[in-house]
C-alpha cells in the first residue's frame, strides 16, 4: 500500500502544481493506477475501467482494474474459450520485452514478472485514446 501511497502523492502533486495560475495547463491530460482484481478496490473504490486482455486483441484472460482520469479505450475484441488452465492461471505468458533485464534480487521470480506485464494490446489502445 505504501507504493499506491506515494504514487497518489505525485499525482496529487502534479496537479496541484499545474492548477497553479501560472501554471499552462490546469490539469494532467491524463493518469492511471493499474492493478489485477484484488485488495486495491476498497481502498480506492470502483475502478474507472475493468478489462480483460481479450477485449484488446490478446486471448488471455487476467480482469484488470483501472483508476484514474482518462479516456476509455476502443475495445478491439477476440473469442477467447476459457479452458481449464484459466483456473490454474498456467496461460502462456508474454515474453520480457526486448531489452527488458530480469534481476532476481528484485525478490521476484520470473514468472511473476512475466504475469505482471500489461497486454499489448491494451497498451496500444489506451496509448491512442490518451495521447
Amino acid at each position: 500500500m505504501l507504493l499506491v501511497e506515494r504514487c497518489l502523492q505525485i499525482i496529487w502533486q502534479c496537479q496541484y502544481k499545474l492548477s497553479k495560475p501560472t501554471a499552462l495547463k490546469t490539469t494532467l491530460q491524463f493518469w492511471a493506477l493499474e492493478n489485477p482484481r484484488g485488495f486495491l478496490r476498497f481502498f480506492l473504490g470502483n475502478p474507472a475501467l475493468e478489462f480483460q486482455p481479450w477485449q484488446y486483441g490478446d486471448g488471455y484472460m487476467k480482469l484488470t482494474h483501472l483508476w484514474g482520469n482518462f479516456k476509455l479505450p476502443v475495445k478491439n475484441t477476440v473469442d477467447y474459450v476459457k479452458t481449464k488452465f484459466d483456473q490454474l492461471n498456467s496461460r502462456e505468458l508474454p515474453k520480457l520485452p526486448s531489452g527488458y533485464e530480469y534481476n532476481p534480487a528484485c525478490g521476484l521470480n520470473l514468472r511473476q514478472v512475466r504475469r505482471s506485464i500489461t497486454p499489448s494490446g491494451f497498451a496500444d489502445a489506451f496509448f491512442k485514446a490518451n495521447q
